[in-house]
């Protein structure tokens, strides 16, 4: 099973518009992140975690030919803004897109694209089929995904562990309950936004703390913002098995 890093950027991505820091200004491809999103391609099923307002390029960028699910993190609009573009797979695979949310997305899915959910449709919308994610796991073909709860501020997100991979976005606080399933991952993804205090993600230095009490063979950090700094200056500073993600990575699980 391969894991690819479709972005790893925060709601703003990097660089930032008219932005002219050091970070937005390099030269180095690993400091250009799209909005956060990662695809699981395994023998049976090619699936997304969330569709944020670049997944149209994503999916160019990643030659992404088959599409069988989008799972969904939290409705913020970094997350869900390009669901529209399911069409072109609908109209390839001719058989509408699977989309997983728990209800409290579910429904923000409905309001911001509401004429998906219409009685009477416009010919060419996006054609779905609604999932609901609930506290137990479910499967999408052989992959199993185990929710994690995790808190970004007072909104709760879900995070995902897949065998020993797990995937956390927007996380602040985790209770110990959802640490448990997370411990014994080898492989950690979770998100470290700035160096500076903030109120509803971790910092460098919760992120790096957390990855140790985590204990992951290997830690990824995502969804970073310009002001983490350059991409080669902060993998310097990093510990022992953490790293940065960059879009394009890939990872085998």
């Amino acid at each position: 099973m391969k894991v690819t890093f479709l972005g790893t950027g925060t709601s703003q991505g990097v660089p930032v518009i008219a932005c002219g820091c050091e970070v937005c200004t390099s030269a180095d491809k690993r400091d250009k992140r799209l909005r956060s999103s990662i695809l699981i391609e395994a023998d049976d099923k090619t699936v997304a975690i969330d569709s944020g307002p670049d997944f149209r390029y994503q999916m160019l960028r990643a030659n992404v030919q088959h599409l069988d699910a989008i799972v969904y993190t939290h409705e913020h609009k970094d997350h869900v803004a390009g669901m529209d573009d399911v069409r072109a797979f609908n109209f390839k695979q001719q058989e509408p897109m699977n989309i997983y949310a728990d209800p409290r997305v579910q429904a923000a899915l409905m309001r911001e694209f509401p004429y998906v959910f219409a009685e009477n449709k416009y010919p060419g919308i996006p054609q779905v089929d609604m999932h609901a994610i609930g506290e137990e796991g479910f499967h999408i073909g052989s992959i199993h995904f185990t929710p994690i709860e995790v808190m970004h501020y007072k909104l709760p997100v879900l995070g995902f562990r897949i065998n020993d991979f797990t995937y956390i976005t927007d996380a602040k606080t985790v209770s110990d309950e959802e640490k448990e399933k997370i411990k014994g991952s080898k492989i950690l993804v979770i998100n470290a936004l700035q160096k500076q205090t903030h109120i509803s993600h971790f910092t460098l230095d919760e992120a790096i703390a957390f990855a140790r009490e985590m204990g992951a063979e290997t830690t990824y950090f995502t969804h970073i913002s310009h002001r983490l700094g350059k991409h080669a200056d902060v993998t310097a500073e990093l510990p022992p098995g953490i790293e940065l993600a960059y879009d394009g990575l890939t990872v085998n699980i």
